[in-house]
């Protein structure tokens, strides 16, 4: 599901509902006929931006371009979730923001945190790495510091670039919403 952040109802529409009720048509949905919120400019409330068919193409130049787009994010995380492999894309954002982190104290915490839930074996959302990167991230994290998930999220990152990200670009999910930002076009 995507966060309620980016998810806006649909417009009461005549007619019967649209058969896509299922989870990949209210991403595509969700994401291009809806706008989506930005800050309105002063004096103008109200005002939303759609996604673009640009935006949306852009995404197929390369994976990063991918990840840096909010929405591209949150169009490769529902599909992420459809092939029940949203673990990678959490822990990859997990590390990324556990390089933000500027406190000492929660450093620790942190590292802990991320370890546990997608490192350590048995891990509820265990991703995919393999023994050496597992055993060298057990160590960094012993003593922390901002680089101690550089392998594992390189790793991670790989594998979601190699394998995810090509079968993304060929989902339902992506050609449907490229189709209905052009359509918003003619």
């Amino acid at each position: 599901m995507l966060p309620a952040s980016l998810w806006h109802p649909p417009p009461v529409r005549g007619g019967p509902p649209s058969p896509r009720g299922d989870r990949l048509g209210l991403c595509c949905q969700s994401l291009s006929d809806h706008a989506v919120g930005t800050d309105p400019p002063a004096g103008r409330t109200g005002h939303r931006q759609r996604l673009s068919t640009e935006e949306a193409t852009r995404w197929a130049d390369s994976f990063d371009v991918l990840l840096s787009h909010k929405y591209g994010l949150a169009a490769f995380r529902a599909f992420l979730k459809t092939e029940f492999s949203e673990e990678n894309l959490e822990f990859w954002l997990a590390c990324e923001d556990f390089k933000k982190t500027r406190s000492a104290a929660k450093l620790a915490a942190k590292a802990q945190r991320i370890f546990e839930e997608f490192i350590d074996v048995q891990a509820p959302r265990e991703v995919n790495i393999d023994f050496q990167t597992r055993e060298l991230t057990r160590r960094n994290v012993q003593e922390p510091s901002l680089s101690c998930f550089d392998q594992a999220q390189g790793k991670v990152h790989s594998l979601m670039e190699k394998d995810s990200y090509p079968r993304f670009l060929r989902s339902k999910i992506y050609t449907d919403l490229l189709s209905q930002t052009q359509r918003r076009l003619s």
